[in-house]
């Protein structure tokens, strides 16, 4: 078997892997990410292997999984372009790709990175998220809705196969198990109307750098590129170990009493000798005490 051959087999093989899981595949030209070697490749992307065996042993097509058909919504989280400038809410310390956005993005919303899911790392350096469509439901492609650097792939959209290559570098998976449900609050924030444009600095709903909700982002930033990149044999043990689950809201100590001003309660007066000094609730002294030294029994 020549090296043609060979290259034909190998994607020839993805395809049928694919089709096997319930996506439904099509020909893209080799070599390239677009445009789709057939037309209307969405109505005929198919899981039929031997229609699969037929297109594939033509030429070395790419693998195109048709998104909508297949019950997918894949976020694909990519890099900037070089010389592109982010939006002035994203200039902050740390934020440099789509994962770093999708990170603050989770923080902001008290939600744990959804990475365990099937997950592809495409030629350019970007990360494909692959989730189930919940049912009852239509998503179509989105850009940028969810944060700089994030687009979404449904209906009318389409992804690369891992196994492809695009400009000779490869899609590879990095995490090859079944696609996890899309989680409900991302769910909403696709279907929703489209917010208005982000063009100020991060509010109240955004973590801001220096700030502990960034620290925060950073450490949920991290996460993902280290839980993406742990190997199969270690990563369950690495999802269970080391996750990052959002901080749970500070609670507030009630506000002290007001101290009571005047003459004391004739009753209790009565029971204090006299001349001892009266002291009254200081709520700094009680919280100092607290913290430096374990309280006093009661007598």
């Amino acid at each position: 078997m020549n090296a043609g051959h060979a290259v034909r087999a190998g994607l020839l093989d993805v395809a049928l892997a694919a089709a096997a899981r319930g996506w439904r595949v099509f020909p893209i030209s080799p070599g390239r990410k677009k445009p789709p070697a057939v037309r209307d490749w969405e109505h005929r992307a198919t899981t039929d292997p031997a229609r699969i065996e037929r297109a594939w042993h033509a030429d070395p097509y790419n693998v195109g999984i048709a998104c909508g058909p297949s019950g997918l919504v894949v976020l694909d989280l990519d890099r900037p372009k070089p010389g592109e400038v982010p939006p002035p809410a994203y200039r902050e310390p740390g934020i440099g790709d789509g994962g770093d956005v999708l990170a603050v993005l989770c923080e902001a919303n008290d939600q744990p990175l959804p990475v365990d899911t099937y997950a592809v790392r495409t030629g350019s350096g970007g990360t494909h998220l692959y989730f189930t469509v919940p049912p009852g439901i239509t998503l179509r492609n989105t850009a940028k809705r969810l944060g700089w650097l994030i687009d979404t792939r449904a209906h009318g959209g389409y992804v690369v196969a891992a196994g492809s290559t695009v400009d000779h570098r490869p899609y590879t998976a990095l995490v090859d198990e079944d696609p996890a449900p899309l989680p409900g609050w991302l769910s909403d924030r696709l279907t929703d109307p489209p917010p208005a444009p982000v063009t100020e600095r991060p509010t109240s709903t955004t973590a801001v750098a220096g700030s502990p909700s960034a620290y925060a982002a950073a450490a949920l930033r991290g996460e993902l590129g280290r839980v993406l990149a742990a190997i199969e044999g270690t990563r369950n043990h690495t999802l269970k170990q080391r996750r990052v689950r959002p901080r749970p809201a500070r609670r507030r100590r009630p506000p002290a009493p007001p101290a009571r001003r005047g003459r004391a309660h004739p009753r209790r007066a009565s029971h204090r000798p006299t001349g001892a000094r009266v002291r009254r609730h200081d709520p700094l002294r009680t919280r100092l005490r607290w913290a430096h030294s374990p309280p006093a029994r009661e007598p």
